[in-house]
């Protein structure tokens, strides 16, 4: 037997040293070691040794199966080694080869519009104003005269959060909590985003964008509203540009209007982007109501004020000719790259 065992040791080294693969050499680890194994198969004929046999028998057997051990371990490990090498040498990086160009992001076209807006106002005295997007009842509709009964108050248009909480329909809420905490002269612009309960479509998406503006001060007219919306839509969309405003009815502003101005593609001759009326409608303004610098704790005998509000992703849409509102939401870069 021991013999039987010395000449197994002979064959598995031999085979080991002969192998070139790692999946081999386990195979071999399990042929000669495995439970059911060569030298298992062997050592199962010690039943028929004697009792001073058997010990030799067993350091025999022992000292075969850490040879064959030692050798499999020393094969996979020059296996290994073998097979790093070649991919290093298939792999190698040529350090001197240019890199590949990164990718560097830019402005979303909304972002572009809302820094310009921005600066445009900045540039005539205003402040920029923020607020939460989550606002108060109070805040969103009460403080602006809006009344009980206010379309815009319907669960099918706004995203109550509960009875006093929503998510803001506007950025007004930021002009009352500046006229709550700041003494007038006020003259501030608030850009952020809205939420109304809108099924998305081209025109239409539950969350959009606006830039209100508005200015509280002693002797505030018409007059200054005009001319600031003037002097915004020619430095915007060009110096040929003009306005025109229309009475509306809004329940924060006494008068109110909506404001037209020349189509920047057609300069007022008519075109399919501006439905051949030569006007195109791109915000709403009019003289702060009464009742909204009450609520806010001023003085309406002493003080007046105007206000404005734009959505920007109209103006978006029209400088940049879009005709869908999804497709600034959609994060498709070969269309956001075009900006």
């Amino acid at each position: 037997m021991q013999e039987k065992l010395l000449n197994l040791q002979e064959a598995a080294l031999n085979e080991i040293k002969d192998t070139s693969s790692i999946e081999v050499v386990e195979s071999l680890r399990v042929k000669y070691l495995g439970k059911k194994g060569e030298i298992t198969s062997i050592l199962k004929e010690m039943g028929k040794l004697s009792a001073e046999e058997r010990p030799v028998i067993g350091q025999v057997a022992n000292k075969v199966r850490e040879a064959i051990e030692e050798n499999i371990s020393s094969k996979k490990e020059e296996l290994k080694s073998i097979e790093k090498q070649k991919q290093l040498a298939e792999e190698v990086i040529d350090v001197t080869m240019p890199a590949k160009p990164a990718l560097v992001g830019k402005k979303h076209p909304i972002s572009q519009i809302i820094d310009e807006v921005s600066e445009i106002f900045m540039g005539m005295g205003f402040s920029i104003a923020q607020g939460p997007e989550v606002e108060t009842v109070a805040n969103n509709f009460d403080a602006l005269n809006a009344p009980k009964d206010h379309p815009s108050r319907d669960m099918s248009d706004t995203f109550y959060i509960n009875s006093e909480l929503l998510l803001r329909t506007q950025t007004s809420p930021v002009q009352v909590r500046t006229m709550k905490n700041q003494e007038p002269p006020i003259k501030i612009v608030s850009p952020g985003r809205c939420f109304r309960f809108d099924s998305p479509d081209a025109t239409h998406s539950p969350m959009f964008h606006q830039i209100e503006g508005l200015v509280v001060g002693k002797d505030i007219t018409m007059a200054q509203l005009k001319g600031t919306l003037n002097m915004f839509v020619k430095k915007l969309f060009g110096e040929e540009t003009k306005t025109k405003f229309r009475p509306h009815n809004f329940p924060f502003t006494e008068p109110s209007a909506e404001v037209d101005v020349t189509c920047f593609k057609c300069n007022g001759a008519g075109c399919p982007m501006c439905k051949g009326e030569g006007w195109i409608e791109i915000l709403g303004a009019g003289m702060v109501h009464p009742n909204v610098l009450r609520n806010c704790g001023i003085d309406p005998e002493v003080y007046s004020g105007f206000a404005f509000g734009m959505g920007v992703d109209r103006i978006t849409m029209l400088k940049y000719e879009i005709d869908d509102i999804r497709l600034l939401f959609e994060n498709d870069m070969r269309f956001l790259n075009q900006f």
